[in-house]
């Protein structure tokens, strides 16, 4: 049989053994802390051990709250050099103390806190590559005292340990960060692809197959996936940039016009210094690009437009100053000059409100009190000369009682070529509204405008209604043209949108019109709301809060 001290040292080789396949065996980082306190205090024969971690920011020593301990323990922290424990994590050296009683260094509040009565105490450091991360504590040795075999059993035991802890903090990291690689690749309505330094994929979130059609991208090359794409720049320099970050854009025209935009990212390099790939992000931004390009359009027409009034003015301002100008061409030039003017001004108009549309917010308005019958009777008399200009018949009428609204007189419907014109304003109950007069006379014209250019039939009819709801002011716009479909009604408000030609029989527009007067109603902390019957007409109604 062999002597009691080698035996001894086979039994403990063989409990090092098997605390270490135990430690090694646990990722989950709370179990494992639980796990190491109750092993520690069987390694070396201890009533109990405490597990201490190390604040790598603070410099100081807690109890995990993974331990299950009292909150007023939890809430406990050693600085470095403070008590036995603090020393020994300061110093990353193991410390015994066989009688605390006799010892200045042994911090008491832990026992005042937890009732538990320390003796005799064994702290170790846990370090991984160098830096400590924490200190092991075994409490009151159950048969004698600490020797120099059980500090060299627990420093063994904490060496273990700590690398134990450290796997467990990798692994809840790696875990935490694919989880929230996760929720970013499945939640963000953005394409994602990850991608090896060649370009291969291998990780790609839903929306980047649905920008494109495609469901199975998993291996395939990112310039295969865009293929059919016209991209800029070419996808496969981006992948030999030495840039981090490269921009890149992706259009196709047909079946339907997409533009994508983008960057590719660079991924850091590993240790070996090989490249980690890229990361791919990409959205539509088919309808930034089509603002673009409208808006481009937009400014290119209406200053073309402005040439043709300023000739005339010009040409008739000649005229006027010639000697020997007869007093017919003096009014024949004042006549074409009026004219001019106010097309001049409704082209200004119209570039104005395209410029002010993004910064019409509610701190901008010029808000004033005015009466609302007033205001439908200057909207009636305008309407009536515009509509009269082009020689067709006109049958402007304002109501402002119930009465004059039971028999508006009929007009009859022009030829086809020159149509006829009917508009009502009613305004039944008088009362006086409080905003922006002059932002809210252009969309209400605005509307009319479309009610009159975007209807073919030979009768056009109009009615612009004015009342009180309420604490809401309510001006609506009726007309009797084709109507809107109503899957385009939740999409008539965007900006340089238009629906179909063959619904609405337009004459060309710019999409501008609906988008200025929702922004004027939301300025003023109101709404507009349409109501569309195919080939009866509709109803645009704004509703704003009385104040």
């Amino acid at each position: 049989m062999p002597p009691k001290n080698e035996l001894s040292s086979v039994e403990n080789l063989e409990m090092l053994v098997t605390v270490s396949r135990l430690l090694s065996s646990k990722l989950d980082l709370t179990d494992l802390l639980q796990y190491t306190m109750r092993l520690a205090s069987r390694v070396v024969g201890a009533e109990r051990a405490s597990l201490f971690l190390l604040d790598p920011k603070t410099k100081e020593l807690y109890f995990d709250v993974a331990l299950g301990l009292s909150p007023e323990i939890q809430k406990m922290r050693f600085k470095l050099g403070e008590g036995v424990v603090g020393k020994c994590a300061k110093e990353e050296r193991s410390i015994v103390v066989n009688d605390v009683s006799a010892s200045s260094e042994h911090s008491t509040k832990v026992d005042e806190q937890s009732g538990f009565v320390t003796k005799s105490l064994l702290s170790c450091p846990m370090v991984v590559k160098g830096n400590v991360i924490g200190v092991v504590q075994a409490l009151n040795k159950t048969e004698g005292v600490f020797t120099e075999a059980d500090v060299k059993n627990f420093e063994a035991f904490a060496s273990q340990a700590a690398i134990a802890i450290e796997n467990a903090r990798l692994y809840s990291s790696l875990r935490e960060e694919k989880r929230r690689l996760q929720i970013f690749f499945s939640e963000t309505q953005e394409g994602a692809i990850l991608s090896d330094e060649h370009g291969h994929v291998l990780l790609a979130n839903k929306a980047a197959g649905v920008y494109l059609g495609k469901e199975d991208i998993m291996g395939c090359c990112v310039p295969e996936f865009f293929a059919g794409m016209e991209a800029a720049p070419a996808l496969e320099s981006v992948l030999s940039s030495p840039e981090a970050v490269v921009p890149f854009e992706a259009s196709r025209k047909t079946p339907k016009p997409l533009y994508l935009g983008g960057v590719a990212i660079r991924l850091h390099p590993g240790e070996d210094g090989q490249g980690r790939g890229w990361l791919w992000l990409f959205r539509d931004v088919t309808s930034q690009k089509v603002n673009e390009r409208m808006a481009r359009s937009f400014l290119s027409l209406i200053s073309h437009k402005l040439k043709t009034p300023i000739a005339v003015l010009t040409g008739y301002c000649d005229v006027l100053q010639a000697p020997a100008v007869t007093q017919q061409q003096s009014a024949t030039s004042a006549a074409q000059i009026g004219k001019q003017c106010k097309k001049l001004a409704g082209l200004v108009e119209q570039l104005l409100n395209f410029v002010e549309l993004d910064d019409i917010t509610s701190s901008s308005l010029s808000r004033e009190s005015f009466d609302a019958g007033e205001f439908g009777e200057k909207l009636a008399s305008d309407w009536r000369e515009r509509l009269s200009e082009n020689g067709s018949p006109v049958k402007v009428q304002a109501a402002f009682s119930p009465a004059a609204l039971l028999a508006p007189t009929p007009i009859a419907p022009a030829a086809p070529q020159a149509p006829s014109f009917a508009m009502l304003v009613n305004c039944p109950q008088p009362f006086t509204m409080h905003c922006d007069k002059r932002l809210l006379s252009a969309a209400v014209n605005a509307l009319v405008e479309n009610a009159v250019k975007f209807n073919d039939k030979p009768l056009k009819k109009v009615t612009i209604s004015l009342s009180r709801e309420g604490e809401r002011d309510i001006l609506s716009v009726s007309d009797n043209g084709a109507g809107i479909p109503p899957e385009e009604q939740g999409r008539i408000f965007q900006k340089f949108y238009q629906v179909e030609a063959n619904f609405t029989g337009q004459v060309e527009g710019w999409g501008l019109g609906l988008a200025f007067v929702q922004q004027v109603a939301h300025a003023h902390g109101g709404d507009i709301l349409v109501r569309s019957t195919l080939k009866e007409g509709s109803t645009f109604t704004i509703s704003l809060p009385h104040s």
